[in-house]
This record gives C-alpha cells, sequence and structure tokens, in this order.
C-alpha cells in the first residue's frame, strides 16, 4: 500500500527560486500540452500524443530544471482527460493560472536522487533542504517519489510517497456497534445518545479574518503592502485548516480503537449547503473530511465503516415501533411517537442509522458497550 508523509522544508533563497521555476516551467508545459491537444482535436478530430521533449529544443530553459517534474505535468494531464472522459463532472481539464496562490509540482525517486537523512532532504537539481521530520519513517517503507508544494502564506511542504507492505489484518469478530448520525450545531449524534461537538474554527476566527481582509481590501493591489497582508490572510485560513483537520483526526481515532463497525448516511453534503442555506455550517463542519478519515482508519485496523442509503428515513421512523412518521418538519429537535416514544431526533435517527447499517451488513449483535 502507499503511505504518503508530510513535512514542512525550509529552503533559502537560491532554491525558493529554483522552485519557482520548476513551478512556472511545470505550469508552462501543461499549459502548452493541453493547448495543443485541444487545437488538434477541434481541426483533426484526433487524439494528439505529445511530450515535453519536443518543447526542449524551441525553450532551452525547460533544462534547467528537474524533467521527472515535466513529465509527471503529462501525466496529470493524462488523468485529467480520464477523469472527464470517465464521469464528465469531473469537467473538462482546465489551464493552470499563474495567479494561482497554491503552486506545487512532482517528482520521482530514481537511483536514489531523492534522499531524507538527518533533518535534510535531497531533491533533484535543489539539492539538501532542512526539513522538519515530526514524524519516524517506517523501517520496511520504499520511496517513490515526492510533491512540493508553496501554500497561499508563503510555507513550503514536502509530501513524501512510500510503498509499505501491508501486513495481514487480522479478521475481527464484530462486538461493538455505532450509528453516526450528522449533526448541523455539532460534529455528530451518535447511537448511544453522546452528541459530540465541533469547535467551529471558522466561526471562531470569523472576526479576525474580516479584520484582516478588510485591511487587504485598502492595499493597492499589486503593491508590496497588498502581498504582505494577503500573506496574513491566507495563514488565518490555513491555521483554521490545520485546526479543524486536528481535532477530526483525534476524534476519529477515538471512534476506530472502540468499534468494530461504524454506521453513517451518505449524505449529499453539496446539495445540503445548497438548498437549505447552511454552506457555513456544512464546510465548517469538515464532516466529508471526517468521513474520509473514519474510513482508512477503520480499514487498516481490518474493521468496517458502513454507508446506508441518503434516502433511508432515519429521522422519520420510529426507534422503538418502527413508525415512519412523514409529516416531520426540520424545525421538530424532538420525536414524538403515538407508541409513547419521546427521544432526540438525531438520537433517533443515530440508532436507525444503526440498526440498517447492521441489516446490510447480515450482523446481529447482543449488545453493545457505549465508548467513555
Amino acid at each position: 500500500m502507499n503511505v504518503v508523509y508530510r513535512f514542512r522544508i525550509y529552503p533559502n533563497k537560491i532554491q525558493q527560486e529554483l522552485f519557482a521555476k520548476t513551478f512556472g516551467c511545470v505550469r508552462f508545459v501543461y499549459n502548452r500540452m493541453l493547448a495543443e491537444k485541444k487545437e488538434c482535436y477541434e481541426k483533426t478530430g484526433k487524439n494528439l500524443k505529445v511530450t515535453p521533449a519536443k518543447y526542449k529544443a524551441e525553450f532551452p530553459w525547460l533544462k534547467e530544471v528537474d524533467s521527472l517534474a515535466l513529465c509527471n505535468a503529462q501525466l496529470h494531464l493524462q488523468t485529467a482527460y480520464k477523469n472527464f472522459f470517465r464521469d464528465p463532472s469531473f469537467g473538462f481539464p482546465k489551464f493552470k493560472s499563474k495567479k494561482n496562490p497554491v503552486k506545487s509540482y512532482t517528482t520521482n525517486s530514481v537511483n536514489g536522487n531523492i534522499l531524507l537523512k538527518e533533518g535534510k532532504l535531497k531533491l533533484p537539481k535543489t539539492g539538501w533542504i532542512r526539513i522538519r521530520q515530526h514524524r519516524k519513517i517506517r523501517e520496511d517503507a520504499c520511496l517513490k517519489g515526492a510533491s512540493v508544494c508553496l501554500e497561499a502564506d508563503g510555507r513550503y511542504y514536502v509530501s513524501l510517497l512510500y510503498f509499505c507492505e501491508e501486513k495481514p489484518v487480522e479478521t475481527r469478530s464484530i462486538r461493538q456497534a455505532v450509528g453516526l448520525d450528522f449533526s448541523m450545531k455539532e460534529l455528530y449524534v451518535d447511537s448511544n445518545g453522546k452528541h459530540v461537538g465541533y469547535p467551529h474554527y471558522f466561526r471562531n476566527s470569523e472576526e479576525k479574518l474580516a479584520k484582516a481582509q478588510r485591511k487587504l481590501s485598502h492595499c493597492r493591489k499589486g503593491s508590496n503592502r497588498y502581498k504582505k497582508q494577503q500573506k496574513k490572510v491566507a495563514r488565518i485560513h490555513t491555521h483554521i485548516a490545520h485546526q479543524r483537520k486536528d481535532y477530526l483526526h483525534k476524534e476519529s481515532r477515538k471512534i476506530t480503537n472502540f468499534y468494530d463497525i461504524v454506521c453513517i448516511e451518505d449524505l449529499d453534503l453539496k446539495t445540503m449547503s445548497g438548498e437549505h442555506h447552511f454552506g457555513k455550517s456544512v464546510h465548517d463542519n469538515g464532516w466529508r473530511m471526517f468521513t474520509d478519515f473514519l474510513q482508512y482508519k477503520l480499514e487498516r485496523e481490518g474493521k468496517k465503516l458502513v454507508r446506508i442509503d441518503r434516502w433511508y428515513p432515519s429521522s422519520r421512523t420510529c426507534s422503538c415501533c418502527g413508525k415512519i412518521k412523514h409529516d416531520l418538519k426540520l424545525e421538530e429537535r424532538v420525536y414524538l411517537c403515538s407508541c409513547g416514544n419521546r427521544m432526540d431526533r438525531d438520537e433517533n435517527a443515530a440508532v436507525n442509522i444503526c440498526r440498517e447499517g447492521l441489516r446490510m451488513s447480515g450482523i446481529i449483535l447482543e449488545k453493545s458497550e457505549k465508548a467513555s
């Protein structure tokens, strides 16, 4: 299996200039190939096969950067075309903009051209760069490639791709199960009645962000002061994203450590954020990121994540008698049933999600304990 380790790097001024050249050359090659392919198809109806090598004679400055980075630009364009023809919702490949504050390139490990040793990283053409390695690399890991990224806040990161032999995962007996219901005000409510709150990092930083953006609007566009303030705004956004990611990693780890099977709804968050005017709450919650973290963590432990159909009436169905309440309104937060059942709407939905997930998996549990 492939494992990615992401670290911050600290290039000097000469290395930063080389990175800037590489970003520009990769963007140039990608856009050039895309333009020629589009032109050829419009004129002849045939697909043009191009490689970065054909441009080096015409543009000799392409030889100054890592050739493998240019080859990866070709592979990324091919992937973009494949994704579009496989699923048109991906959209037709677009030209890369020079104005995009986030820049990156990818290179491959060949004959030891990429090395990580004693707090330093060696990259092709760049040489040794200081790196902040906050995690240990698995001893059996084999380095395959690296992606260098310049974030909008001006910080550099490298993502190292390793291949690790997949360890045999023991098939676990299902003893603990839980259902999670997405909550707009919280992160989720589980089938044991536990409400897990969400710190709302974006909303807590809204005032600080608005102040920084107002200051940016008063700067002359393109000036040094404008660029400096632009980085300050980007750093606030980056800090919010890092807080959210850290919190969701920790919460998904807690669930993975305790439960053997986790059941959730396969929600269409894009539609939810648009139709019900909950866009800010949905995006700040980070539910999609949370479920992605949960899935890969559970799979590595030999456990299971079950996604039930989004149209399953989990909120409208009584968890005691099974009766469906068709006239349930969104503002009704307490579920009342004619059988006498009275409980929180989200708790009721979480119980139903857990039962439906177990039914889909063909699993019957005698008892499920609660996580502390």
